[in-house]
């Protein structure tokens, strides 16, 4: 049996992104249960060169919407960054999984050899669907969803692997 591109993308993102949003919840009663200003979650980051969680989230969601808008052949909708507590995010998160659920699967099945076109800060790559999927939009989106995890996890949010990886 094939894996349709479809299959590879969509779902995976929905799936994770639901997580996240879970993994949101957990941090937002955390927060509430010890006493703790939410936007110094929000605002924490595991590295100072890095960024902080509030735009982990942002980023996983544009990766996902991103990746199935260029594989169907149609516009990314835009967000404009603004969010500022647990709430907003989720909001952010639920517009996106709305969109790459909205998405049919014919209009992303068959891209695996689509010409995607990106620039990528001073430079510009192209790479056919399949290595655009697999090579660069899913590990970058998995990085920050791992990397929001990660930075509630250090602070003290009980969270498992059970709370990222979810009912795949």
């Amino acid at each position: 049996m094939n894996i349709s591109m479809h299959q590879a993308s969509a779902p995976r993102f929905v799936n994770m992104l639901n997580n996240l949003a879970a993994i949101l919840d957990k941090a937002a009663a955390h927060a509430e249960a010890k006493k703790i200003d939410p936007q110094v979650l929000l605002g924490s980051r595991l590295y100072p060169d890095m960024f902080p969680l509030a735009r982990q989230v942002q980023i996983a969601c544009d990766n996902a919407k991103g990746a199935v808008a260029r594989l169907a052949g149609i516009e990314i909708p835009k967000h404009e960054d603004t969010e500022k507590s647990f709430d907003e995010l989720k909001a952010r998160i639920a517009k996106t999984v709305e969109f790459v659920d909205g998405v049919q699967p014919a209009r992303i099945d068959g891209t695996e050899d689509k010409d995607i076109h990106l620039k990528l800060g001073k430079r510009e790559v192209t790479w056919k669907g399949m290595q655009y999927l697999l090579g660069f939009a899913l590990p970058n989106f998995y990085f920050h969803v791992l990397t929001a995890y990660a930075i509630l996890r250090h602070n003290g949010v009980e969270l498992g692997k059970h709370d990222y990886i979810g009912n795949p």
